[in-house]
C-alpha cells in the first residue's frame, strides 16, 4: 500500500518519465495507469487490494429460483431445505431446482436459518440396567414436570422411589433441578431409609454431566457413599417406567396447584403417605407398596469413607481444574472430581481410571484424553 502511494505521488510530480518510473517500481505502464485511475476515483483507499472473486459464475443459482425459495421459506418458516425443494419441484416441475445443500446456503445467506446447536451427551452406559430383585436394590430418581403455584412461584418436584416395591421415598416441592436443591432431599431419604445399591436416573442435571465420565457432583457423592449410579439411555424414559407411571398418578396432588410452596409440600407429603400405605397397587396384587418395602440395612454414614485402592494402582489427586498429572502432562478427568483421589489401573493399551469402586473412563498409552468406557 505504501509503495503504491509513493508511486502515485511521483507519477503526479512529473519529475521522472512514466516509463522510467514504472521500470523503477517493476510494473508495466498499463498497471501504472490502473493505479492512477483508482487514486483519482477513490483517493488513497482506491489503492487497497480488491477481492478477486468473480462477480458472477456459471454455477450461481438463478435469481428467480432464489426468490421462490425465500418466499416459500417465509411462508413456511418451519420447513427445512429438503421440504422446500420437494414442494417447489411439485409446483414447478419444469425448473431445475438446486440441491438441498445449496438451498440451505441460500437460506443461510438470507438469514433465514441458524446453525444447529451441538448437544453434548453423557457417555453410553457400560452395562445393562439392573433388574431390581429386593427392596433397596435399585432406587429411581427424577424430576416431575414443573407447575406454577398460586403465588407465581415455580415448583418442580424431585421424586425418589424404590424400584422393587414402588415405595415412594421422597417428593420435594423444590423450584428447580439444581444439585443444591436435590442433595438435601436425597440426604434425608438416606438418613431415613438407609442406602440403596444402585441409583437409576436419566442423563440430565443434576444426576449426570456431558463429559467422558458422565459424573456430576451429585453422582460423585453417591459413589463415595457406596451407591452405584445407573443411567437410562437418552430418549428412553420407559427404562425408568415405574417412576414415569408414578408421575402420572402424582398429578392428583399437583392439579390444581396449591397457593404457595408450603401448601404444595403438605399436599405432596399427604399424597406420598396415602400412595405408600393406603392405595392398592395393581402390579403388587392390589396391595400398597409399604407391604413390600423395608428400610435398607446400609445406614447413611456420618462421613463418607476414604477410597481404599489396591496397591497395583497409581493414585492421583484431581486438581481444582479437573486435571491430574500423568507422565509429565496434564490430563482432564472431571471437574466434578476436584479435590478427590482417583486411581489408574494399568491395562494393555493404557490405564483404566477408577473412583472408589466405579470405573469412570480409559486413558490410552499416551494419556492425553479421558475416553468413556464402551458398553460390553
Amino acid at each position: 500500500m505504501d509503495e503504491r502511494v509513493r508511486f502515485v505521488a511521483e507519477w503526479l510530480g512529473g519529475e521522472v518519465s512514466k516509463t522510467e518510473l514504472c521500470e523503477a517500481y517493476g510494473i508495466s505502464r498499463r498497471t501504472g495507469y490502473k493505479w492512477l485511475e483508482r487514486y483519482e476515483a477513490c483517493g488513497a483507499a482506491g489503492l487497497a487490494d480488491r477481492s478477486r472473486a468473480p462477480l458472477s459464475h456459471g454455477r450461481a443459482t438463478d435469481a428467480g429460483l432464489v426468490e421462490k425459495i425465500l418466499d416459500l421459506r417465509r411462508a413456511r418458516p418451519t420447513w427445512g431445505p429438503r421440504k422446500i425443494v420437494a414442494k417447489l419441484e411439485q409446483l414447478h416441475p419444469a425448473l431445475a431446482w438446486p440441491s438441498h445443500s445449496t438451498t440451505h446456503e441460500i437460506l443461510k445467506r438470507a438469514g433465514l436459518v441458524s446453525g444447529r446447536r451441538l448437544r453434548r451427551r453423557p457417555p453410553p452406559r457400560s452395562q445393562a440396567l439392573i433388574i431390581p430383585e429386593r427392596p433397596n436394590h435399585v432406587w429411581a430418581v427424577d424430576h416431575k414436570g414443573w407447575i406454577t403455584l398460586g403465588d407465581g412461584q415455580r415448583c418442580e418436584p424431585l421424586t425418589l422411589a424404590d424400584a422393587y416395591s414402588r415405595f415412594s421415598l421422597a417428593i420435594s416441592s423444590g423450584p428447580g433441578v439444581q444439585e443444591a436443591q436435590a442433595r438435601p432431599v436425597m440426604q434425608r431419604a438416606f438418613e431415613t431409609y438407609g442406602l440403596p445399591e444402585v441409583m437409576r436416573s436419566d442423563n440430565g442435571p443434576p444426576f449426570a454431566a456431558a463429559s467422558p465420565s458422565g459424573l456430576s457432583r451429585l453422582s460423585v457423592w453417591w459413589i463415595k457413599l457406596g451407591v452405584r449410579p445407573e443411567r437410562i439411555l437418552p430418549g428412553r424414559p420407559q427404562e425408568n417406567g415405574r417412576l414415569e407411571r408414578f408421575h402420572l398418578t402424582l398429578l392428583e396432588a399437583m392439579r390444581p396447584a396449591a397457593a404457595d410452596r408450603a401448601a404444595q409440600a403438605q399436599r405432596l407429603e399427604a399424597f406420598r403417605h396415602d400412595y405408600n400405605h393406603e392405595r392398592p397397587h395393581q402390579a403388587l396384587g392390589q396391595q400398597p407398596p409399604a407391604r413390600f418395602y423395608s428400610p435398607s440395612p446400609r445406614q447413611m454414614p456420618r462421613r463418607p469413607p476414604e477410597p481404599d485402592y489396591p496397591a497395583d494402582r497409581t493414585v492421583r489427586k484431581v486438581r481444582s481444574n479437573g486435571q491430574i498429572k500423568l507422565q509429565g502432562d496434564m490430563v482432564h478427568i472431571s471437574s466434578a472430581l476436584a479435590g478427590e483421589a482417583v486411581a489408574l489401573q494399568p491395562i494393555e493399551h493404557g490405564w483404566r481410571v477408577w473412583f472408589y469402586q466405579q470405573p469412570i473412563g480409559l486413558l490410552d498409552h499416551r494419556g492425553q484424553k479421558l475416553l468413556p468406557i464402551q458398553p460390553g
